[in-house]
């Protein structure tokens, strides 16, 4: 599962659901990713932040390369929007064949409603 910004706030806060979610999600053996984007949205202050940043220790984080321009860009003109993080987890997304939990499920839908059949799920995070 790709991880937006909402789940990661969630965890730095310890809030109860976020703790119920991993739980679940590491006892069924899932992996889990994100987008150094993403992290650079919720990181503030590390020494402030010891529960994100053990979490961040076990999820993939992926970067954003010069080989993710293109499909990202596309994504963007395509949708007619303008999020580039958000396009760069539907990419990544795309690339890994996996679902996206996030808050902002109507961003994504936006991105996605082009894409048909292989566009990937949407997850709302509460």
């Amino acid at each position: 599962m790709i991880l937006d910004a909402g789940l990661l706030i969630a965890v730095d806060r310890g809030e109860y659901t976020a703790r119920s979610f991993l739980a679940a999600t590491l006892q069924e053996g899932a992996v889990l990713h994100t987008t150094a984007p993403v992290v650079a949205q919720v990181w503030r202050d590390g020494s402030r932040q010891a529960r994100l940043a053990k979490f961040l220790g076990t999820v993939e984080v992926h970067d954003f390369t010069l080989a993710d321009a293109p499909v990202v860009g596309g994504l963007l003109r395509r949708s007619q929007t303008s999020d580039v993080v958000d396009a760069h987890l539907v990419a990544l997304a795309l690339r890994l064949l996996d679902s996206i939990l996030t808050a902002d499920t109507p961003d994504f839908s936006a991105i996605t409603s082009h894409l048909g059949p292989r566009a990937p799920h949407i997850h709302h995070w509460p």
